[in-house]
């Protein structure tokens, strides 16, 4: 069952990257919320329908939930407007690995101190590590692509069409 479920998170990583891609691209035409407003309104029309052939018929537990945990909702909102601002502007990698070693800091903290009544996982060189070598990853893809975009701008100055 465990490789299952990192085969399940690894497809949600390729999904999340491509809708990324597309959502930067369509951000440009339709403007940064419009696009995340059509995320969403598609989710929750996609989920409405899921819910209704496998829910467990529990969402008004929703109303029960301590409010703390209700703001996972806006944290999630707030994360796809951020990633979609970001992509037009740093590209779809930067943007990535930017989100991932922010999840890996957070989450570090998060294991470490317990927080949010989860597993407390105290914090070792081994995640300090992991977590340097994800700013180097990011740092080495965002001076690439800095790099990248120079030279396409010179090349479109020297050679106009």
């Amino acid at each position: 069952m465990g490789i299952f479920m990192i085969l399940f998170t690894l497809l949600g990583g390729i999904t999340l990257s491509a809708q990324s891609s597309i959502n930067g691209a369509l951000s440009r035409k339709a403007g940064t919320l419009e696009t995340t407003l059509l995320t969403f309104i598609t989710g929750t029309l996609f989920l409405a329908i899921f819910i209704l052939f496998f829910g467990q018929g529990h969402l008004l537990a929703l109303l029960n939930a301590p409010k703390w945990q209700l703001s996972a909702a806006f944290l999630g909102t707030l994360y796809l407007l951020l990633t979609v601002m970001a992509v037009p502007k740093i590209g779809v990698i930067a943007a990535n690995i930017a989100g991932i070693a922010g999840q890996l800091l957070a989450g570090m903290l998060i294991d470490h101190f317990g927080w949010f009544n989860s597993l407390e996982i105290h914090l070792d060189g081994k995640r300090i590590l992991a977590l340097v070598f994800m700013v180097l990853a990011l740092y080495l893809i965002y001076r690439g692509n800095k790099r990248s975009a120079a030279e396409k701008e010179l090349r479109s100055r020297t050679n106009p069409a």
